[in-house]
């Protein structure tokens, strides 16, 4: 067992609920190494640097991403566009076909290299049995329920709340309402581990369950709300302190 493994047990909350996106799968780095293998067979793409790139496509799926939530937009179709919009970013005009083949291939690239945050393992295999772990996500079924098989951490989580599969979309508490109803916990009785603001923070703290911030990048807090941060899993006792209201941990200050 690592050192950072071996603290005594704390007492943790009736239930701990973690977004998946850049909470547990690491999608950003996942991004942007598979932008990497992309812009090297793709010359049209080193017009601009990876930072430049990584970050702009990070904004096109953003900008779109409600639409497809909400069934407006298919994935498809918003894959699609993403990568037209990405070669006129670059400076290449291409077809609707040559995107459709680029977001493909990036696809590829991306599911490849595709990993789960680091540390991320360890947390939950600390948390389980002891809690209820729910995972509370934006995005649709298939997808996420394929990256718990993937990853092998099914065993490790009593349940997941999918926006697809409620018809609502965080940061409305209804979705954290149901979250707390299948965990049988009170709200106040729960904490909600998550890297968006909008979203984890301050839909959760909208119920009563008490938000802690997935920080890794080391992001401007938007408010100045007595919010609890993390940047890291590695060491998971901290991680379980930070859980368990003891804020005297490594993470990042009140």
């Amino acid at each position: 067992m690592a050192p950072e493994d071996r603290a005594g047990p704390s007492e943790l909350p009736g239930a701990v609920f973690f977004d998946m996106d850049d909470t547990i799968f690491d999608h950003a780095l996942t991004c942007r190494r598979a932008l990497a293998l992309l812009r090297r067979d793709k010359g049209f793409l080193r017009m601009r640097s990876l930072d430049e790139v990584w970050h702009e496509y990070s904004r096109l799926l953003e900008a779109v991403h409600a639409d497809v939530l909400a069934g407006r937009v298919s994935v498809q179709a918003a894959r699609t566009e993403r990568f037209r919009l990405l070669a006129e970013f670059s400076g290449s005009g291409i077809t609707s076909g040559a995107a459709a083949e680029l977001s493909r291939q990036y696809r590829e690239h991306y599911q490849l290299v595709r990993r789960t945050v680091p540390g991320i393992r360890r947390v939950l295999e600390r948390f389980h049995g002891r809690t209820v772990v729910g995972i509370v996500t934006n995005n649709q079924v298939a997808e996420q329920e394929e990256k718990l098989d993937h990853f092998g951490l099914r065993p490790l989580i009593d349940f997941m709340v999918v926006s697809e599969g409620v018809g609502f979309a965080k940061p409305d508490r209804r979705i954290f309402e149901l979250a707390l109803e299948r965990a049988g916990t009170a709200a106040g009785d729960a904490v909600m581990i998550g890297d968006s603001w909008t979203s984890d923070v301050a839909g959760s703290r909208s119920v009563g369950i008490r938000p802690i911030w997935f920080n890794r990048f080391h992001l401007a807090r938007p408010d100045p709300w007595p919010v609890l941060e993390l940047d890291s899993y590695r060491a998971p006792a901290r991680v379980e302190a930070a859980v368990a209201g003891h804020p005297a941990t490594n993470s990042l200050p009140l």
